[in-house]
């Protein structure tokens, strides 16, 4: 099932400010804190050595400046997930799409390398795997994709069979060509599974009770396997 939903649902799904799960994501671990700690510590250096080459002139404004690089460390996770989300939300057409699992399965993949250099003096280059749930959905009219994730216990319920919803974006009214693909929620479980957190959730929940009829309180609990709808455009 697919249905088209308009400009302003798309713009107040997908927030052109970062949620709380999309600042969590950027937040990252303690290296990625400690790189934003040396971005900020430079970028004061360097408001540092324009302050003095300017002068005594224009105090406040460098204090502006002070205060921003100073706090990148903290800011800076707002920034990156809005820009991610505004690459989003510049595709003009969105629709909610409706379909099943049709696989699960696992892989290893490369998250990052890292150069080093032995006791004879060798440069080596250590790559950085990580296995990662593969979740590949799809819909009666044959349109396919796979969202991956790190492993995490929770997503051991995600069987083949069962209800996959997520927002679909596309540079065509019709949607005939699905050119972006976001986090994909599973209704049953309450659960979502994706590299990054697009949606607000909340919303998205409301579109799925309204659009997808699936209850979690019904169908799921009384063992009736999930019903995939002829898309509607």
């Amino acid at each position: 099932m697919l249905v088209p939903l308009t400009r302003d649902a798309l713009e107040e799904i997908i927030p052109p400010i970062a949620t709380g799960n999309q600042y969590s994501f950027y937040w990252g671990k303690w290296r990625d804190l400690l790189q934003r700690l040396f971005v900020s510590f430079v970028a004061l250096v360097v408001t540092w050595l324009l302050g003095k080459l300017a002068g005594s002139g224009g105090e406040t404004i460098k204090l502006i400046f002070d205060i921003i690089a100073g706090l990148y460390w903290l800011w800076g996770p707002v920034l990156w997930a809005s820009v991610r989300n505004g690459k989003y939300r510049r595709y003009p057409y969105c629709g909610f799409w409706q379909g099943q699992v049709l696989d699960v399965f696992i892989t290893e993949e490369l998250v990052g390398e890292e150069q080093t250099v032995n006791k004879w003096g060798e440069l080596v280059v250590i790559e950085n795997r990580e296995r990662q749930i593969n979740i590949e959905v799809g819909d009666e009219e044959g349109f396919t994709a796979i969202t991956k994730a790190p492993i995490n216990r929770l997503y051991r319920v995600i069987k083949p069979g069962q209800i996959a919803e997520m927002l679909v974006l596309s540079k065509t009214p019709d949607l005939s060509r699905i050119d972006k693909i976001t986090d994909v929620y599973f209704p049953q479980h309450n659960l979502w599974i994706g590299e990054y957190p697009y949606l607000r959730r909340d919303i998205f929940r409301q579109l799925s009770e309204e659009l997808g009829g699936y209850s979690s309180d019904s169908s799921a609990k009384r063992g009736k396997p999930p019903i995939i709808r002829r898309r509607r455009r």
